[in-house]
């Protein structure tokens, strides 16, 4: 079992993580806007079942990586440090985009789960984040690798759904603003840029330490 200091790090990174609107987010205000807010609710749900799958993904990938060379684990930790800092550059770095909406047609909640399942559950970039954040809270010496990856992911899915409800609720009085506003998207991406490069740095350095 991770040691409480380890949870509640780990609850800090995740949620300024979660709370910033990527693209998930807009997709679930945007079904929120445009069909209500069970739409955007069922849309919520469809993503989170998604983070599900990634995050069995990980546990089951990880855990095989460290049954066959602790070695390898830390080479997982390492690069996955590297991944969490090149994500934070890039984030701070990007040339502003234009303004951009994500236009949906109206469609049954059935269609409105399947497609948020799918357009979560089919981008690498989520599996390659999970990939690289969940290793870096895991300490093998507290337990088995699967329950501690388990543990965490589920942490993150409880605190996803929630901040995807509140984002659905709201969706109605501010969801357009938010989508459109330049000067929060800009706020956004040095926000997101900046947790991604701490939680790079942190991680590299405490690998660092316990050599």
């Amino acid at each position: 079992m991770p040691t409480l200091t380890t949870i509640a790090l780990f609850l800090g990174a995740a949620l300024g993580l979660v709370v910033i609107p990527g693209p998930n987010i807009i997709y679930i205000m945007t079904r929120s806007v445009d069909q209500g807010k069970r739409a955007g609710l069922v849309s919520a749900l469809g993503v989170e079942t998604a983070t599900l799958v990634h995050v069995t993904a990980a546990a089951l990938g990880l855990s095989a990586l460290l049954l066959s060379s602790a070695l390898a684990f830390t080479v997982v930790k390492y690069v996955g440090a590297a991944y969490l800092i090149f994500l934070g550059l890039r984030t701070l770095f990007a040339r502003p985009s234009g303004h951009q909406e994500i236009v949906v047609e109206p469609r049954p909640l059935s269609r409105i789960y399947f497609q948020g399942l799918v357009v979560n559950l089919l981008n690498p970039k989520t599996a390659l984040f999970f990939f690289a954040f969940l290793p870096q809270f895991v300490d093998p010496t507290r337990g088995a690798i699967p329950e501690q990856i388990f543990f965490f992911g589920f942490l993150l899915n409880v605190l996803g759904f929630c901040n995807d409800i509140l984002y659905a609720l709201l969706a109605d009085k501010v969801g357009q603003w938010l989508k459109g506003t330049a000067r929060f998207r800009r706020m956004q991406q040095y926000v997101t840029g900046c947790i991604y490069l701490a939680l790079g740095v942190a991680a590299a350095l405490t690998g660092s330490e316990k050599k």
